[in-house]
This record gives C-alpha cells, sequence and structure tokens, in this order.
C-alpha cells in the first residue's frame, strides 16, 4: 500500500513540476530560448513582433531579472492557473480508476484532495478570473463558446465528483460501488476538462486569442 501510495504522489508531483517548468520558460525548452534569442540578436528589428517594440526587447535581454515574468506582466492571470485543474483532474480519475481494484485508503486521500484542488482552480479561472475578450472574429467567438462550454461543465463534474468522493470516503467507508460511481463522474469530469484544453489551446494557437495580450481585455493594466 505505501509503494502504491509512493508511486501516485510521485506521479502526481512530477506532473505539477513539469506544469511550473512550462510556466517559466514558455512551453520550450531551455535550448530553444536561447537558440530563438540568439536568432533575433541577429536578425533586424522587423523581425520582432509589431506590439514590442525594439527598445522595449532590448531592455528585457539586458536585464536577466525579466526572463521571468512576474503575475502582473500578464494580461490575465488565467494561463498562469488552467493547467492545475488538468492535470489533476486527469490525475484523480486515473487513480481513482484504479482504486476500483485496490480500494485503499491512501488512493482515496490522493483522490480527495486532487478533485479539491483541481474543483476550486477550475471555478478560479473559469468563474473569477475568466479574461475577457473582445474584437474577436465570428469563428473564434464560436471556439470561445466551446471552450466556455466545456469549462462550465468541467465545474459541474468536478464539484460532483468532489461531493461524491467525501460521501463515499467518509459515509461509505470506500465501499466499491461507491468508489465506482466517484470513478464515472471524475471520469467525465477528465473528458471535459480536456476538452475545454482543447478548445482553449485552439483559442490561443489557431485564432491567436491571448498571446501579447491580443483580443483580451487586461485585468491590471
Amino acid at each position: 500500500m505505501k509503494n502504491v501510495y509512493f508511486i501516485v504522489t510521485f506521479t502526481l508531483l512530477l506532473s505539477l513540476t513539469k506544469i511550473e517548468r512550462l510556466y517559466a520558460h514558455g512551453g520550450e525548452k531551455h535550448g530553444e530560448i536561447a537558440k530563438t534569442e540568439e536568432e533575433v540578436q541577429q536578425s533586424d528589428t522587423s523581425a520582432l513582433p509589431t506590439v514590442v517594440t525594439p527598445e522595449t526587447h532590448a531592455a528585457h535581454r539586458l536585464n536577466p531579472e525579466t526572463v521571468h515574468a512576474r503575475p502582473d506582466d500578464f494580461p490575465n492571470r488565467h494561463p498562469l492557473f488552467v493547467h492545475f485543474p488538468i492535470v489533476l483532474l486527469l490525475v484523480a480519475a486515473a487513480v481513482q480508476l484504479a482504486n476500483i481494484f485496490f480500494l485503499r485508503k491512501s488512493l482515496d486521500w490522493v483522490v480527495t484532495i486532487s478533485v479539491l484542488v483541481s474543483f476550486a482552480a477550475a471555478y478560479y479561472v473559469t468563474k473569477i478570473d475568466h479574461p475577457h475578450t473582445s474584437g474577436l472574429s465570428e469563428h473564434a467567438k464560436l471556439v470561445l463558446a466551446q471552450h466556455d462550454f466545456y469549462a462550465d461543465w468541467t465545474i459541474y463534474l468536478a464539484g460532483t465528483g468532489l461531493v461524491a468522493q467525501v460521501l463515499s470516503q467518509f459515509l461509505f467507508k470506500g465501499k466499491r460501488w461507491s468508489v465506482l460511481v466517484v470513478a464515472l463522474v471524475l471520469t467525465g469530469a477528465a473528458y471535459y476538462v480536456a476538452m475545454a484544453g482543447h478548445y482553449g489551446a485552439q483559442l490561443v494557437h489557431i485564432e491567436g486569442v491571448g498571446p501579447q495580450g491580443k483580443y483580451l481585455q487586461t485585468d491590471h493594466h
């Protein structure tokens, strides 16, 4: 039982560490960042994004402290927290499915904590700090509507899964049938959060919504 708990906990921590590294380096490897900066240095200023002046870019390159952006440097804090519910709900669903066979109390706690944190993070990024947009194309509006639809259902199912998990763990004492019910709800939540992530990625990388604050109404600038 201790070995299973250690493996699951290690996997969870490894996933969260990966997210933190993605935030710190913009989703790229160290070598890729260095290569990009070197290419920019060798090119003229016309290669820079039009929204960033050469003076601003030069200041960032000359000051190593600006490599790690502060929370207020982002147009919105949504991208800083949105990956936590994605990872944690997927982990919770996988662990709960495994626990149908193992029925381990330690795995119950992993699921309970993961769902609690993921529900809180999902609610925050969807209802409290969700970025407001302006100037979107009609197609981008359709994609955003799908993203919001799946994000809302992620909250509903994550909240339902949290209540079901608490009842299963403390009231029904981890009965197999109750563990199965929770697993089904969390599997649904995992599907919806994955779809919300898909449409979110489509908004950013295909529709161009979000990079450098494009089409966003900033909250604190």
